[in-house]
């Protein structure tokens, strides 16, 4: 990731931490983004979310619920790249247990502090927070069970490294469970090259074929991607936030386009 790219997205992320320690609300990938304030049920079904804070769930910025594939089990070891306020640590910290670990990883301060808060909150033991970059993960080689992350990938430019290092990290059988943006077809250039929509997390999208290619060529076998939610024009629309560079014909193209998925693979 550029350093400027990497400052901008540092930078809202940041901007939502700040608002919800102070109260406010977030905004959400996974639906009319920053024009509404999206309900984390839509993803998760109550169980998930049973004992977590409310500035955790507040904090929610998924597109899916990677737990659902996570499939995870008491004792064992999980990442969550991209962890934002702790949601998907915190939920997963209740199913492996006190004998199992689950790691936090952010780049962004103001989003680590609120995840530590609310682990305090949430008064668990099992649970870490770690500052690095998805595309250099500070673990060891073959040290975690399964990798989850909710609407991360798709920012990052560097995508295949972010899937070598999540091979690295995982344990042979090791388990890949992520929520993330996919491209179901061809959109115009000028789409991707607005800044704020890698921020809106749609330019950064791969498609869908693509997707399953890079975690083959990253060693992945059982590669699934699933599109769970598909864009509408009018999501798409509130997503990019300022759409006067697009033409009518240009966000009739967009209209279904992307989709939040959920993928798995196994190493």
């Amino acid at each position: 990731m550029s350093e400027d790219l990497r400052e901008k997205v540092k930078k809202h992320y940041g901007a939502i931490a700040g608002k919800v320690q102070t109260g406010g609300s977030s905004c959400c990938c996974g639906t009319s983004c920053c024009s509404s304030v999206v309900n984390p049920s839509l993803f998760y079904e109550s169980d998930y979310l049973k004992g977590l804070p409310d500035e955790a769930v507040t904090a929610s910025l998924g597109c899916a619920n990677p737990l659902v594939l996570a499939d995870l089990e008491e004792g064992e070891v999980v990442l969550d790249l991209g962890s934002g306020g702790g949601i998907d640590v915190l939920a997963a910290s209740k199913y492996v247990g006190p004998g199992g670990k689950v790691y936090g990883l952010d780049m962004t301060d103001e989003m680590l502090a609120l995840a530590n808060q609310n682990k305090e909150r949430m008064g668990v033991t099992n649970v870490e927070f770690l500052k690095g970059y998805i595309e250099d993960i500070p673990l060891p080689d073959s040290s975690v069970d399964v990798v989850m992350s909710n609407c991360v990938i798709n920012l990052s430019p560097d995508k295949e490294k972010v899937f070598r290092e999540i091979y690295r990290v995982l344990r042979p059988g090791g388990r890949v469970a992520i929520g993330d943006i996919v491209s179901l077809k061809e959109v115009p250039e000028v789409i991707r090259r607005a800044a704020e929509m890698w921020v809106g997390c749609i330019a950064g999208a791969l498609n869908i074929d693509v997707y399953r290619q890079l975690l083959a060529k990253a060693g992945f076998r059982e590669v699934e991607v699933r599109p769970e939610h598909v864009y509408t024009k009018s999501i798409i629309e509130s997503l990019a936030g300022d759409t006067t560079n697009l033409s009518p014909g240009d966000l009739e193209k967009v209209d279904g386009a992307f989709a939040g998925a959920l993928i798995g693979a196994t190493k």
